[in-house]
């Protein structure tokens, strides 16, 4: 990766700052147009820096996913599969609920391109980190062996889009994931 100038430095770093806001305000879909504006640079310094809207959301979730990425691997050897999966899911599901535009980010597809440049690094992240904890999970029977991590983050995505205008989004997500996990049945 050749070397940036300074000048392209701070205008990566001030559209990012910029966009980690707009993202904040108006989630995914935050105008790129408005996010070059407010930065002082031209739509195609933006574009120059990230190339589509999924490098854009990438870069501004990059840090909290990791730190997600990194708990899920802390959890990776706890005794209780079930427990240390659950634990990891509800604390996806409670940062996904307070940082809106996470749940587009982790569910956008990649474009109709085998190009490696194009996969979307928040999925990526999150398969990676996930795959372990599901995986010892099935192997004690907490969880059905066809669960994958795309329906885990599906069922995140579609509970934070549910509850995105509730008065307390994270309350609200949190118990709906309870209930997808416990089911609808009482139990016996």
């Amino acid at each position: 990766m050749p070397v940036q100038r300074a000048d392209a430095r701070r205008n990566y770093a001030r559209i990012l700052a910029v966009a980690e806001s707009e993202v904040a305000e108006h989630g995914a879909d935050a105008s790129l147009e408005q996010i070059a504006r407010v930065a002082g640079v031209g739509s195609a310094t933006v574009r120059r820096h990230f190339p589509h809207r999924r490098a854009l959301l990438d870069a501004v979730f990059h840090e909290r996913l990791e730190a997600l990425c990194d708990r899920a691997r802390d959890l990776a050897d706890t005794p209780d599969p079930r427990s240390a999966l659950l634990e990891w899911l509800r604390a996806v599901t409670a940062y996904a609920a307070s940082a809106r535009g996470l749940a587009v980010a982790l569910t956008l597809d990649a474009p109709n391109s085998a190009d490696q440049a194009h996969v979307n690094t928040c999925a990526a992240l999150f398969t990676e980190a996930a795959d372990p904890l599901l995986r010892r999970a099935a192997q004690d029977g907490a969880v059905t062996p066809d669960v994958t991590v795309t329906d885990l983050v599906t069922l995140i995505a579609g509970i934070v889009w549910a509850t995105e205008h509730h008065a307390d989004p994270a309350a609200e997500a949190d118990r709906l994931l309870g209930l997808t996990v416990a089911g609808l049945s009482p139990q016996r």
